[in-house]
């Protein structure tokens, strides 16, 4: 669908990319990683034509349409929710506009027969399908279950956008790329600003979406769940796998053993025939065989291995001073913003060693509960803090607190006593943080960065309870397993505030959920509570199921006298008239089936396609093959509502 030849992009004699080239196949779940800085979100941009590439070309069928979310953008607030949201129908509202014209126009008519006339016809038809196929008939309710799938409430529809916080109006504009259905999704770290029920929403309908996906991530559960190709970045180059992050992962360590080994005889060669170039250089009677060798090294390709992973090292929290066995006790907690009430009548217990995790929707009171913990808010109810409990706290905003001025070296050292200022540099590098990034004042630093700075400096404070909120954002995958390696050495309480399922595994040892202005405590890990919930969950359809079916069932039995033997043949006819219609569209569908995979091969072949029009065939198939399907489903279940009332 997009082919990418040979990206070069160079920063002022640096090259990000170096001859990438790559092709995006419809229905590609492609997840993109890579160190920060590697640029992925560069290429992002390249592929949405938001920057050009230095060398190379862009291939895009005229009929793709690419949907992009960046992690930052601007926001619009003159609308409400739901009409925001709408915007992602302009076109399919501005059809129904033009149908409606139309069809007033048709209407004041009298010469059926003229051309004007027909054609008025012909595009009202042509508008019709086009109606259709963009799903006119259901839009209303597809813009309504992807808001509460994002998480909002159906009395959020008529808010104003301006009264929702940057990580709700993010939502929005996700809702809105989500219900425009492009061909590929070009998604930034859309799990940022998501809690957990929206995250395995997003996940369960970007596994059946219909398009293409590219994905960048540092949640290591979501890549592995939506993705089935990665491609990595590193050093100006790409490593392309058709497996998950996780297989991916392995094969690429795999890979790197054989790497290294390749890379230590080709620097042992490089090193002996350097040295017999140095022995013998001045030497009359070598001179041949000394420019032969300088011609072998200019030959050599040399072997590029990426710098060695530091998330091994072993860095640790200080030793937690002891506390008493009770940290928290909390009753009766009540709290409001103006009228407007967070948390009703909650009571918990937090005692010495407790790996706790706050897990909920957002906007359910899990940040406010942790500030009540902090004494930062007030409240109604008690709440009694133990015997020498010393807190640590890392806000969501803690990396905006920095002093900017300073560099990242004077950061912790102003803070860092004893020994651990002649650490220092060490414990930087152990948070990637390596040569000269020491020295890069603060105000310079990505998202990412300023987290892990922030994080060094809650790590150098001896503190017996750490309460962490969203610690895990911006920040990637090999600074995550760190922190979390860190954290289960940690010899205190911990309490997390988090929606990043991968680092709260084998973290916590209990969950408490928060809706509907109350908790809910639940003992073991975040899997084992994702599993309740997800058993509840099918325990409530069940129950819907049986009622609904109950509710048939009586209705039948109301029905069965009245079907006459007029009905009976009706019946008939109709069921023979869909059995004839389903047999043509399954044969139709077959054969638009072999025609796409003959295209699919195609394209992912290694052929450089010099038919253009080859994509909007195939295009075009898709749409047909689409409609065709959706043709089929209808029939079907129209023919089982005919059989089953001959059954009756």
């Amino acid at each position: 669908m997009i082919s990418l030849d040979k990206i070069w992009l160079s920063f002022g004699g640096f090259d990000l990319f170096k001859e990438i080239s790559f092709l995006i196949n419809p229905k590609d779940r492609i997840g993109l990683i890579g160190k920060n800085g590697a640029g992925k979100t560069t290429l992002l941009k390249i592929i949405k034509g938001i920057d050009s590439p230095s060398k190379g070309a862009i291939g895009i069928p005229k009929n793709a349409t690419i949907g992009y979310l960046p992690q930052q953008m601007r926001h619009t607030d003159t609308r409400t929710l739901k009409e925001e949201t709408t915007l992602a129908f302009e076109e399919l509202i501005s059809i129904e506009k033009k149908i409606n014209s139309l069809h007033d126009e048709i209407s004041e008519e009298h010469d059926y027969h003229s051309e004007q006339y027909l054609k008025k016809i012909d595009l009202v038809t042509e508008l019709t399908e086009r109606y259709q196929i963009l799903g006119g008939d259901n839009y209303e309710a597809e813009l309504e279950r992807t808001l509460l799938g994002l998480g909002f409430e159906r009395s959020d529809f008529s808010r104003h956008t301006s009264e929702f916080s940057g990580g709700w109006r993010m939502r929005v504009e996700l809702a809105k790329l989500l219900l425009q259905k492009p061909s590929v999704f070009l998604l930034d770290e859309p799990t940022n600003h998501l809690d957990i029920e929206s995250i395995q929403w997003l996940e369960d309908f970007l596994k059946s979406y219909n398009g293409a996906i590219v994905l960048v991530s540092h949640d290591k559960a979501f890549l592995n769940a939506v993705c089935n190709r990665t491609i990595e970045i590193s050093l100006g180059k790409i490593t392309d796998q058709k497996m998950n992050y996780s297989s991916f992962m392995d094969w690429k360590k795999e890979q790197r053993e054989v790497q290294l080994a390749a890379f230590k005889n080709q620097q042992k060669l490089i090193e002996d025939t350097e040295n017999f170039i140095e022995r013998f250089r001045y030497k009359a009677t070598k001179a041949v065989q000394v420019q032969s060798r300088l011609k072998q090294l200019e030959k050599i390709d040399r072997i590029e291995i990426e710098e060695e992973d530091n998330s091994a090292i072993r860095i640790a929290f200080p030793p937690a001073p002891k506390s008493g066995k009770v940290v928290i006790e909390a009753k009766n907690i009540l709290k409001r913003y103006d009228n407007h009430l967070v948390l009703n009548d909650i009571d918990f217990l937090i005692e010495q060693g407790d790996k706790i995790a706050f897990v909920g929707r957002n906007g359910e009171g899990k940040t406010t509960l942790a500030r009540i913990i902090l004494d930062e808010l007030k409240f109604d109810g008690h709440l009694k803090i133990g015997h020498n409990v010393k807190v640590g706290y890392f806000a969501q905003n803690q990396a905006q607190l920095l002093n900017e001025d300073l560099t990242v070296f004077d950061t912790i050292d102003q803070i860092a006593v004893g020994d651990v200022r002649t650490k220092i540099r060490d414990i930087l590098g152990a948070f990637l943080f390596s040569g000269e990034d020491a020295d890069k004042k603060v105000r310079v630093l990505s998202g990412g960065e300023k987290t892990r700075l922030a994080m060094i400096k809650l790590m150098l404070e001896p503190v017996n309870f750490l309460v962490l909120d969203e610690p895990t954002n911006h920040l990637d995958i090999r600074t995550k397993e760190i922190l979390k390696n860190a954290l289960i050495r940690f010899n205190g309480t911990l309490l997390v505030v988090s929606h990043d399922r991968e680092f709260l595994d084998g973290l916590v040892n209990c969950v408490y959920e928060f809706r509907n202005k109350k908790i809910k405590l639940h003992l073991g890990g975040i899997y084992d509570f994702l599993m309740k919930k997800k058993i509840e969950s099918l325990k409530e359809l069940e129950i819907k199921a049986a009622a609904k079916k109950e509710e048939k069932n009586t209705t039948v039995s109301v029905s069965v006298s009245e079907i006459s033997f007029k009905d009976q043949k009706d019946i008939n006819k109709n069921i023979s008239r869909l059995e004839k219609l389903i047999e043509k569209v399954e044969e139709e569908i077959e054969k638009l089936e072999a025609e796409s995979a003959a295209l699919d091969k195609l394209l992912s072949s290694s052929e450089t396609i010099d038919d253009h029009s080859v994509f909007g065939k195939y295009e075009a198939i898709k749409i047909r093959l689409k409609t065709a399907m959706e043709n089929w489903e209808i029939q079907h279940n129209e023919l089982e509502m005919w059989k089953n009332k001959k059954n009756w």
